[in-house]
């Protein structure tokens, strides 16, 4: 990388702390001229402004520059087995604007994306943005996404899925890079970006209606040949044995410990139970049998996450979705049977922990996700040599630098998943 770009100037910056030209001069190791040229591209394109000193002299403006997050927006969707929600971000990865509702995965990816537009529309409205300030989207989905193209590849619960060029059909409306992932992998680079920056090797597991992991190892997000690692919901354990699992196969732990399985347990025992929220709301009230159901779920949780400690040695595995809501009883299940059955070795300091982003995180790491790809140095030092190769005309106009990537916009996602815990120091 060149490290006295216009892009490693921006990074730099992102960091929030306001710098003047000698400042950035003595960290990158260029000249002031050098510097200059390339923050005057930065300030065209709105990238980065001016500030104001603490305290004014009177005298000429302050020479102080930082990151504008403000210049343009970011489109971010976590999309569940049972809702969805949309929102807009700053390019810090702030959440401007958001709403989730209830929308069934199994509905088609044209009526699922179709309210998807439809919201993002709603959102732009309501902050009075145009929808050329968006720079990129970024989508999570409940199942497994082929990394090359952003099209789910047979996805066990997402009928009418498969395959389907999601990126391509976004674009229709919105002509921007498009990265899409499985949701919960977007959760886990949120979680760890807003929370647990410094740990490398960590698991971020969703217990909702589905049942899913995203595993960083190394500091790096792992994704598997296919995209499906982390995929766990599908790992068979004892006490499924014989229970037919909606993926077509049986014993899978889903089928025993997902939303659906544990409501009809409870339903069988009197109990009105459908949704996660359902039972999450018994849990709170205190009723004995959905705390028994939930502290079960997360003792046949705890079998599948034991072959993982085992097998990838996290020193972190946070735990959220819907069901995660119902608090302790859940993580005493998990607890209980990973420190029973692996290795002291293993668990001496192995951290097992309720999410702090809670719902938050997978469209915290959508967003992010978008904006890191279209904020990579390399990207921002290509729009800067335009810039300037043009003559400084149409300043401002980050469009060009959507239409440069938009081509590509789903093969560079690993370079932007080092970069994200640099998103929120």
């Amino acid at each position: 990388m060149d490290n006295g770009g216009a892009g490693e100037l921006l990074r730099i910056l992102r960091d929030g702390h306001p710098r003047t030209r000698a400042d950035l001069a003595g960290i990158a190791g260029l000249g002031r001229a050098a510097i200059s040229s390339r923050l005057e591209a930065l300030l065209e394109l709105g990238l980065v402004v001016p500030v104001s000193d603490a305290v004014s002299t009177g005298g000429r403006p302050s020479a102080r520059l930082a990151f504008n997050p403000g210049a343009r927006l970011a489109a971010a969707a976590d999309v569940g087995a049972t809702h969805a929600t949309v929102a807009l971000t700053d390019l810090s990865g702030r959440v401007l604007v958001e709403s989730t509702e209830r929308l069934e995965i199994s509905s088609g990816p044209q009526v699922v994306l179709d309210w998807l537009l439809m919201t993002l529309k709603g959102h732009l409205k309501a902050v009075g943005r145009p929808a050329a300030d968006i720079l990129a989207v970024g989508i999570g989905l409940p199942g497994p996404v082929e990394h090359s193209t952003g099209k789910p590849i047979s996805p066990p619960i997402m009928p009418g899925w498969d395959r389907f060029d999601v990126p391509a059909y976004v674009q229709q409306t919105f002509d921007v890079p498009v990265l899409v992932d499985n949701d919960v992998n977007l959760m886990a680079l949120g979680e760890r970006a807003t929370r647990w920056p410094n740990e490398d090797n960590m698991i971020f597991l969703k217990v909702a209606t589905g049942i899913g992991s995203g595993v960083i190892s190394g500091g790096m997000l792992q994704r598997g040949a296919a995209g499906v690692a982390g995929d766990v919901g599908h790992i068979a354990v004892s006490r499924g044995a014989g229970m037919l699992c909606r993926c077509g196969k049986s014993a899978c732990l889903e089928a025993i410990a997902g939303a659906q399985a544990i409501a009809a347990q409870l339903r069988e025992n009197g109990l009105e139970a459908t949704t996660a929220n359902d039972i999450v709301s018994l849990v709170r009230s205190g009723d004995l049998a959905a705390i028994q159901a939930i502290r079960q779920a997360g003792r046949d949780i705890g079998e599948m996450l034991n072959m993982c400690v085992s097998l990838i040695n996290p020193s972190l595995i946070v735990v959220g979705g819907s069901l995660a809501q119902s608090g302790e009883h859940l993580i005493a299940g998990i607890r209980e049977t990973v420190y029973a059955r692996s290795t002291p070795l293993a668990t001496q300091h192995l951290n097992i922990t309720q999410s702090e982003t809670g719902p938050e995180a997978g469209v915290v790491g959508a967003g992010m996700l978008a904006v890191e790809y279209v904020l990579a140095p390399h990207r921002v030092n290509d729009l800067a040599t335009q810039l300037h190769s043009s003559g400084h005309e149409d300043t401002h106009d980050l469009q060009k630098m959507e239409h440069a990537t938009r081509t590509s916009s789903q093969a560079p996602l690993d370079a932007g998943a080092r970069q994200l815990q640099d998103a929120f120091p």
